[in-house]
């Protein structure tokens, strides 16, 4: 009864003891006397007891790391980076597997591996470039690594996820420099604009100035037209009075003279009524009344013959 309790017992253990669990987002990598032999996958997996051993657990999630390190730009200004490195396992492929957990001794020393490698590739990078140029090469510093750095993780095992670069700063006398340097390119642009608007401003005054006049040139052409069209109404709306006055008198067997002798002295009435203070020199004697009378009729004969 103890022989088959015992013998119970011993299938018991080696049955537990041939069971093994592997969390999920891991793989297990199963070695037989130190060899290489499978993987097992997550969940639970046999294994055979006292041959089969589990060599390394690894895990197959994004995992990340935070780089801190200084580069030298080709004007000899010192660069500080702060950057996120994301990294994973290439893929669960038996060959994958095996270059990941037999390359590198250690965690480590896989992380040692993988840190120089991206500061070094940086480093190259910025060697080449000027501090001004630095600033503005963030993407190009992030594809540049990226491809040095695929190929060199690919026979790691592993794959470059994603490399984010969150602060490049400068010692701070070059800080310095440079918030100089943009000053004085704010304030040359500020003068180039105001410039440009007073010579605007100015541009359009004359515009406006020259409209106007045009505008005033116009308007005293139309004026004097008008004032002309209506001095010229006014002669002939006199003359034709005249004339009609006249016919009128002669058919009343008047003499034509009196209405000449009338408009003479309404003239003079007017001249006196109206001259505002000026003053208006008339020949006031018989023979300027007479010769005055005789430009009258000579204008009016005109204006008949003109009809």
């Amino acid at each position: 009864m103890i022989y088959l309790f015992v013998i119970l017992a011993t299938i018991l253990c080696i049955i537990l003891i041939s069971l093994t669990t592997v969390p999920q987002g891991t793989v297990a990598v199963i070695t037989i006397f130190g060899k290489y032999r499978r993987i097992l996958q997550p969940g639970l997996n046999i294994k055979i007891p006292f041959i089969e051993q589990v060599y390394k657990r690894i895990s197959i999630q994004n995992r990340s790391v935070e780089l801190e390190f200084q580069a030298v730009t080709n004007d000899q200004a010192n660069v500080y980076f702060k950057s996120m490195l994301l990294y994973s396992v290439m893929d669960q492929e038996d060959e994958t597997i095996q270059k990941v957990a037999f390359k590198f001794f250690s965690e480590k020393d896989l992380m040692q591996a993988l840190i120089r490698t991206i500061e070094g590739s940086i480093r190259a990078f910025v060697a080449s470039k000027k501090q001004a140029e630095v600033l503005a090469s963030r993407k190009e510093i992030v594809d540049y690594v990226k491809d040095q750095i695929d190929h060199t993780l690919s026979t790691w095992g592993y794959h470059l996820q994603d490399l984010q670069i969150n602060d490049i700063t400068f010692d701070q006398a070059i800080i310095e420099s440079m918030s100089k340097v943009v000053a004085s390119n704010n304030l040359k642009a500020a003068a180039e604009n105001e410039g440009q608007a007073l010579l605007i401003t100015k541009t359009k005054a004359a515009e406006a100035e020259g409209n106007a006049i045009k505008i005033s040139a116009e308007a005293e052409k139309q004026a004097a037209l008008l004032r002309g069209e209506g001095v010229a109404l006014f002669r002939q709306a006199v003359a034709k009075g005249m004339s009609n006055a006249a016919e009128e008198m002669k058919q009343a067997n008047l003499d034509t003279n009196v209405i000449l002798f009338s408009m003479w002295t309404e003239a003079v009435k007017n001249f006196a009524e109206y001259g505002k203070g000026n003053v208006i020199f008339l020949d006031g004697s018989p023979n300027g009344m007479e010769s005055t009378m005789k430009q009258i009729q000579a204008m009016m004969i005109k204006q008949k013959d003109d009809k």
